[in-house]
């Protein structure tokens, strides 16, 4: 039950359509994580710090599941990793794609949580869709947050 659980939390899918490319990074390693905290931060709210936490909890939901996909595709996913950032109106994608076009994510099952590996349930747990897919010689991990309680 647990597995079948686990891998319904992470179907296959493509991410909804119309958004809009805001930038892509690459990435060669997790210390340029802190990096593409800050660049989607201001991106998103105008200021690579939080400054209003009340206001700018979407933003950091977003900067969270962008830091979990990322850090997954970095340590199992295999270069070259690259974290795109797409808006539609109010909806914000994050979509992170690496080399290991035959390893879907896998969410960790029947592990001690203090052991970790349990980012991709956190990640399905603070979007409003996700998914992932893959194409020859690439995977994209996705997520989408809300983010119409932020600035506009």
């Amino acid at each position: 039950m647990e597995r079948r659980v686990a891998v319904a939390l992470w179907q296959s899918a493509r991410p909804p359509h119309a958004f809009t490319e805001v930038w892509c990074q690459e990435l060669g390693g997790l210390g340029e994580l802190a990096a593409l905290r800050a660049r989607l931060r201001a991106s998103m709210t105008g200021t690579p710090t939080v400054q209003d936490p009340e206001r700018d909890h979407w933003s950091e939901q977003l900067v969270l599941i962008a830091d979990e996909l990322t850090s997954n595709a970095l340590r199992h996913g295999g270069a070259p990793v690259a974290a795109v950032l797409a808006r539609r109106d109010d909806q914000w994608l994050i979509a992170v794609r690496d080399a290991a076009a035959e390893v879907p994510p896998s969410p960790a099952q029947g592990r001690d949580p203090g052991l970790g590996g349990f980012g991709l349930y956190l990640v399905a747990d603070l979007s409003t869709a996700h998914g992932w897919y893959a194409e020859p010689g690439a995977k994209t991990a996705w997520a989408v947050v809300d983010g119409s309680d932020g600035p506009h």
